[in-house]
């Protein structure tokens, strides 16, 4: 077998894994993929593997109540909101309502409008309002905005999950710039939620390195004590 760059390894480990446990078709997270490419947006979503990752977090929590910071077109969206009992809401916070447009049709092509709250405009705009209207006792966290309020995001989000709820912050790795004291925003953000959570008493927290087909990357998984 001729040598494979690492980054080559990667993809092709990733197209064994989709090969191997995801060879059922899903036509509406494929047209989801599909209409956020058609539309020029950027291809940033998460995988399917850490998709199903994320749905495995919400059923182990039994989540009723998922926040969601960046929908983009709506995959993880869908993928979170097929977890969801009859009664249940997840709330997802868009920044550009370009990618909103996208996501809600989407979501409504999935048969998931009832189960969705899509909020559009800045997080940090949008939250005191979801807090004026009492939202919070969330049992899922899913954090993919803008990667300088992770740390806004997260003591927000931490104020407002249970006891037992989990908080899954992605792409806090930047491709290894979290360990440069120097890095741009994006990583520097990285490494102050990383200290922030060092001294957080209500939480315990780890952080993942992730290779695949994104590259090198990671994720912080946080669970909220008594």
């Amino acid at each position: 077998m001729p040598e494979r760059s690492d980054q080559d390894t990667y993809r092709a480990v990733d197209a064994f894994v989709l090969e191997t446990l995801f060879a059922a078709p899903d036509p509406a997270l494929e047209v989801a993929l599909a209409d956020t490419a058609g539309a020029g947006m950027p291809q940033i979503q998460v995988t399917p593997p850490q998709a199903r990752l994320l749905a495995i977090l919400c059923r182990a929590v039994n989540a009723h109540r998922i926040l969601e910071f960046g929908t983009l077109g709506g995959y993880s969206t869908i993928v979170m909101a097929r977890t969801l009992p009859a009664d249940g809401l997840l709330t997802t916070l868009e920044f550009d309502p370009g990618h909103a447009a996208v996501a809600w049709r989407n979501i409504e092509r999935a048969g998931l409008a009832d189960m969705v709250d899509l909020r559009v405009g800045p997080a940090l705009d949008s939250l005191p309002l979801l807090a004026a209207e009492g939202a919070g006792h969330f049992d899922f966290v899913f954090i993919d905005a803008d990667k300088a309020n992770t740390p806004a995001y997260f003591a927000w989000s931490l104020d407002r999950t249970r006891p037992g709820g989990l908080i899954l912050a992605d792409n806090v790795i930047r491709h290894g710039r979290i360990i440069d004291p120097d890095a741009d925003p994006d990583a520097a953000a990285q490494r102050t939620f990383h200290e922030y959570l060092a001294d957080e008493p209500r939480v315990t927290a780890t952080t993942i390195q992730t290779v695949g087909a994104k590259g090198h990357d990671g994720f912080t998984l946080a669970l909220v004590g008594e």
